[in-house]
């Protein structure tokens, strides 16, 4: 290990959840080998299974994706420990995702099975305050037993300080909000993007020019193209998420840091898809086998890409070709319990 290596921290499912997860590893990351050195649990809590970063301050956020959801923060020191310096309660049952606003101020959080979105002001030390809002979506799709109800799943704030982003995959929706900072409240902004009846939209990726997102199906196994304009999304085209037989439940979604291709997890098939983007549709140019059937999220950090497979125990590391863009495992799964959040 060098003096250059990273700390990443890892989220999974704990015994409340029924997982096998003590809490928030961490590990020291090689940027030149990819390679990963376990440093332990870090944080006991119950159920982080998302993890973000503060942008400008060394302060972790997890979800506790419990049936009264929390979420915790935490000051990160330069080994990796994690200090905690707050806990709040989100509103919700099962937050499974949350994001900071770009300036930092605010901390934005999904109640999967709340299917409700929560704001928390956040001091200049990074802690969360009292809640200041939680906004509930109402409805259901159109599979019986997946959208019952709404269930938000990821909460996207625009980079460029454009509306905040809401995936609900419970109501076949993707709401837009503005955020009045003064209030720490959201505003509603129409029109809201509803999807085709059943896809059961996930988690979503915005491309670097602010222009273009993708937004993945967990019910339906899609890909779709949107622009992003002003007035809303607008769907351009819709592929398969897998070129793969079986059963396929989209997980998370990323583009390259050079916006050439865009990366799919695959669960049940076990893979991560590879689209190139240069076409008006995202082309299919590789399907990588993960090792393990349920690559529940991944991230792409430097040259490497690091795939959490929840229930295979492990993450595995492989080496993006920085051409074709397609990943080559390196070396052997590192061995971590349950994990559901891989957090450079």
């Amino acid at each position: 290990m060098t003096g250059q290596d990273a700390i990443v921290h890892i989220g999974g499912y704990t015994a409340d959840t029924g997982g096998r997860a003590e809490g928030i590893v961490a590990a020291r990351r090689d940027p030149a080998t990819g390679e990963l050195t376990l440093l332990g649990t870090v944080a006991v809590t119950p159920a982080p299974s998302f993890l973000v970063r503060h942008p400008a301050l060394p302060v972790l956020y997890a979800v506790n994706e419990l049936a009264e959801g929390q979420v915790s923060a935490f000051r990160v020191d330069p080994g990796g420990d994690l200090d905690p310096i707050g806990v709040r309660p989100t509103g919700g049952a099962e937050p499974c995702h949350l994001a900071v606003a770009q300036d930092g101020r605010h901390l934005f959080v999904a109640n999967y099975g709340g299917g409700s979105v929560a704001v928390f002001p956040l001091d200049p030390d990074g802690v969360p305050g009292d809640r200041s809002d939680l906004v509930r979506h109402e409805g259901h799709g159109a599979d019986p037993e997946r959208q019952e109800q709404a269930h938000c799943h990821m909460v996207s704030p625009d980079p460029a300080g454009g509306p905040l982003l809401a995936v609900d995959l419970g109501t076949d929706s993707v709401y837009r909000y503005d955020l009045d900072v003064a209030s720490g409240r959201l505003v509603p902004r129409a029109p809201r993007l509803r999807t085709p009846a059943g896809a059961g939209p996930r988690h979503l990726a915005r491309h670097p020019d602010g222009r273009r997102c993708w937004l993945v199906g967990e019910l339906d196994a899609t890909v779709t193209a949107y622009d992003v304009t002003p007035d809303g999304l607008h769907q351009r085209v819709r592929v398969d998420a897998s070129g793969r037989a079986g059963h396929v439940q989209p997980s998370e979604v990323a583009i390259g840091p050079d916006g050439r291709f865009l990366y799919v997890g695959n669960r049940g098939v076990g893979t991560v898809a590879v689209f190139a983007l240069a076409g008006e549709a995202p082309e299919l140019v590789a399907e990588v086998d993960t090792g393990g059937g349920w690559p529940r999220h991944f991230a792409l950090t430097g040259e490497h890409l690091y795939v959490a497979d929840e229930r295979a125990d492990m993450i595995r590391i492989f080496r993006v070709d920085p051409v074709t863009g397609v990943p080559e495992p390196v070396g052997e799964p590192v061995p971590v319990a349950s994990p559901t959040c891989f957090r450079p």
